[in-house]
């Protein structure tokens, strides 16, 4: 039996008593684990619905990944930054695959809280279809900045009149228009 998970914004492929690495999930080691966003489930060719399946594993260890170095240069500029960084992570044994696993923790308790605020949200009026897709006032893009365009290289093509500074005849060019 194999199950395709997601948990920390990745997808993963795991069968009983496999071993993964993860993104860091609250828990210390030994506490056990429900993964319920499941995607997928099988066994050998055949695909089974995963409707109400769940994958319970348990926490092996809390660790941190391997040091990633970010290192910028600006060359000629005197510019140099050195930053590190080490990614948390969470390993987890797969326990087993099935529908009503009890577990304690994790995944588990904080399903019931997100079911609740799915039933405010469905709640709650939603905006009319005419407000949600409006786009009535709101200039193309193009249209604004050809015209922004235009008048900067006006700017930059006039010549400043004699005993002006660049900021009187950029100031004198913007009245005249």
């Amino acid at each position: 039996m194999f199950a395709i998970v997601r948990t920390g914004g990745k997808q993963y492929r795991v069968a009983p008593g496999d071993k993964i690495v993860v993104e860091k999930l609250d828990g210390n080691a030994g506490d056990s684990v429900t993964l319920s966003d499941v995607l997928l489930a099988g066994d050998g060719s055949d695909l089974k619905g995963t409707d109400g399946l769940t994958v319970a594993a348990e926490i092996v260890a809390q660790a941190k990944g391997e040091k990633v170095v970010v290192f910028k240069k600006r060359r000629r500029h005197n510019y140099r930054r050195k930053k590190g960084h080490r990614q948390q992570h969470t390993i987890l044994r797969i326990v087993s695959i099935g529908g009503e696993q009890a577990t304690s923790g994790g995944d588990a308790a904080a399903a019931k809280p997100k079911k609740a605020k799915a039933a405010k949200a469905e709640s709650a009026p939603a905006p009319a279809a005419d407000e949600a897709t409006s786009f009535e006032g709101v200039a193309p893009a193009d249209a604004g900045t050809t015209a922004t365009h235009e008048a900067d290289t006006s700017t930059q093509n006039a010549a400043p009149a004699k005993g002006k500074g660049k900021k009187a005849a950029a100031a004198a060019t913007q009245t005249e228009e």
